[in-house]
């Protein structure tokens, strides 16, 4: 498959290391494209509901080839959510072409973009800690659950239901009534001078225009890539655009066998990687997959 060349592609909200995460559907997504910048904007790893007895092979390939790409010359920015909080002491640290921290803001042709994860707007985060960390042990199950009706009904011709993802919209509905996330994303980004203000964290892929004090702001979100499986492109001749994984021909076509791809030229090249950008971050993450997971 020949790769798509984009300026910035911005994903958020993997949650590797969970029953939900679609870590197979992003490796090709990552395959497929050829940015010069990659913004993780948040949860890549989930590391509260993280557990050593679920770490799949697809999930350790999803890392290594984000290696390989810093190795071969993309820009990675790591920037810290909620569930990747973790990491947030090493804001600031860069480790050869991938660089950790909470907060990012890029000069493009089209204005300035800030970038951040958005759970500093999220009031279950800010007040209730606790409950935001049982909610997400509670929704890994109903993804998990989900799978399982949605097997069930395919067997049967049915067609498929989305329960997780109507539980999370009316959960972050309510949450967003209170906090009025985007809005308060575009207004804070308008007062310091921005044009854009790209975030994660609320699973709702979306690009839209909201008026501010200090004029009109594009607010961007990325998505997930446990429900919705998108991610957003820039270049200079087209601006933004968010991409839909199940809107791609592409990516309909049969999937190679992952066993007979994972080594790629990109993959490869992960070994020439400085070897804290994969090893120092997975001794930090405690991430020991077993070998026979391999």
């Amino acid at each position: 498959m020949r790769r798509r060349r984009v300026e910035v592609v911005v994903i958020s909200d993997v949650h590797l290391g969970t029953y939900g995460c679609h870590a197979t559907e992003l490796l090709r997504y990552l395959k497929s494209i050829r940015p010069k910048t990659l913004v993780l904007n948040g949860d890549i790893v989930d590391i509260w509901q993280f557990s050593k007895s679920y770490w799949p092979a697809a999930h350790m390939r999803v890392v290594r080839h984000l290696a390989g790409m810093a190795a071969k010359g993309t820009r990675i920015y790591y920037l810290t959510g909620n569930h990747d909080e973790l990491l947030r002491k090493f804001a600031g640290t860069r480790l050869g072409a991938l660089t950790i921290d909470n907060k990012l803001v890029l000069e493009l042709p089209h204005g300035r973009a800030w970038f951040f994860h958005g759970d500093v707007f999220d009031v279950t985060m800010r007040h209730a800690r606790w409950l935001a960390r049982l909610g997400g042990h509670g929704y890994d199950l109903l993804i998990l659950l989900n799978r399982l009706v949605n097997f069930g009904l395919q067997k049967l011709g049915r067609p498929r239901v989305a329960l997780s993802k109507a539980v999370k919209d009316r959960v972050k509905s309510a949450v967003r009534l209170v906090g009025d996330f985007e809005q308060t994303a575009a207004d804070i980004a308008g007062e310091r001078g921005y044009q854009f203000v790209a975030c994660g964290h609320i699973h709702c892929p979306d690009i839209k225009t909201l008026t501010t004090a200090h004029g009109p702001v594009q607010y961007l979100n990325s998505g997930d890539w446990v429900e919705n499986l998108t991610a957003l492109e820039y270049t200079a001749a087209e601006g933004w655009h968010l991409y839909r994984y199940a809107d791609d021909p592409r990516m309909q076509l049969p999937a190679p066998d992952p066993n007979a791809d994972e080594a790629d030229d990109t993959d490869r090249a992960a070994d020439a990687a400085p070897a804290a950008l994969l090893q120092g971050l997975l001794a930090e993450l405690s991430l020991r997959p077993a070998p026979a997971q391999e």
